[in-house]
């Protein structure tokens, strides 16, 4: 019953141009909604899948300044680059009434030797995410002189674009398309400037989904999967805030490798980040994080742990 709604939303998504022009829209009808904002990122910052919350993980948090009764839009641009790999990833949120949040966001990979080695030398993957979140119970404000976290479940349907590599994940089983669901409980103790999150994630997708959904080849591997994340950020002033986040990978392509003569070649590390965000303003925020993406590829990548830089910035109302 998920994938149906994946194929169902995604088709409607907008290549990056389109995305940029979505968000000066989005804003514009934001700006006479929002009209008193949250406290100081409170609300997050825009994750790589486009969902508020961390850069690497969705958190309970309604994304954009908006709040009880308001609609708020946010536009966000990030970039992470590691050894071998370059990630950009653009997008556009809409929440209303700090209870709903919808998403868009397009990543684009650089898949850097990878490609070079299949001989695709130059090979960009592109992949459209429509994320959808409601908060079910809690508010992470108004709660936080008690020990009640506030809840939100969520779902991100993807979708690769064509490209040079769709004859691979052919090969390997792997689909295009698929679904994520999650559930995350963020708690926010604002008299000690710290916020905890918590997130059970569904899903099938194969680092994160730029390498497709699931495998067959060498056994059926394609089913859901429980996968745990987890954030922790230290707010050192109302502008300031420094934290680290930790995000289990499904493993699915390790055994495909291995039936295709690869070995341990296409095992999946997990994801880990430490990071700092700074709001200089209600409706800016910038984000600078170092990142750990594990070992990506390592047939062609050998086994070197996929590190690097995270920046991301974020305008919202």
């Amino acid at each position: 019953m998920i994938s149906p709604l994946g194929s169902a939303v995604l088709p409607c998504l907008h290549p990056v141009c389109r995305l940029l022009l979505a968000a000066g829209a989005l804003l514009g009808a934001a700006a006479g909604q929002a009209a008193t904002g949250k406290l100081l990122l409170t609300g997050g910052v825009s994750s790589v899948e486009g969902a508020a919350g961390g850069g690497i993980s969705p958190w309970a948090l309604v994304g954009t300044q908006a709040t009880e009764g308001e609609v708020g839009g946010s536009a966000f641009g990030s970039r992470v680059v590691t050894r071998d790999y370059e990630l950009g990833v653009t997008g556009v949120a809409l929440s209303w009434n700090n209870r709903i949040e919808f998403s868009l966001a397009q990543q684009t990979l650089d898949t850097g030797v990878t490609g070079s080695a299949l001989g695709l030398a130059g090979l960009r993957l592109r992949q459209d995410i429509a994320g959808l979140k409601l908060r079910l119970a809690g508010d992470a404000v108004l709660d936080s002189d008690t020990w009640v976290p506030q809840f939100a479940i969520g779902l991100q349907a993807k979708a690769l674009r064509d490209s040079g590599l769709d004859p691979t994940l052919q090969a390997l089983g792997a689909k295009r398309r698929g679904t994520d669901v999650y559930l995350s409980a963020t708690k926010l103790l604002l008299a000690r400037g710290l916020l905890v999150n918590g997130t059970l994630r569904l899903t099938r997708a194969n680092q994160n989904g730029l390498l497709g959904h699931g495998a067959t080849l060498g056994g059926d591997d394609s089913g859901y999967t429980l996968q745990p994340e987890m954030s922790v950020a230290w707010l050192l002033n109302r502008r300031l805030a420094v934290g680290l986040e930790y995000r289990a990978m499904p493993d699915r392509l390790k055994r495909a490798g291995a039936a295709a003569g690869l070995g341990d070649g296409l095992r999946a590390g997990d994801w880990a980040d430490v990071f700092v965000a700074w709001a200089p303003s209600p409706h800016l925020s910038l984000t600078a994080a170092y990142v750990d993406l594990g070992r990506v590829v390592p047939a062609t990548t050998g086994q070197r742990r996929q590190t690097g830089t995270y920046v991301s910035a974020q305008l919202a109302l």
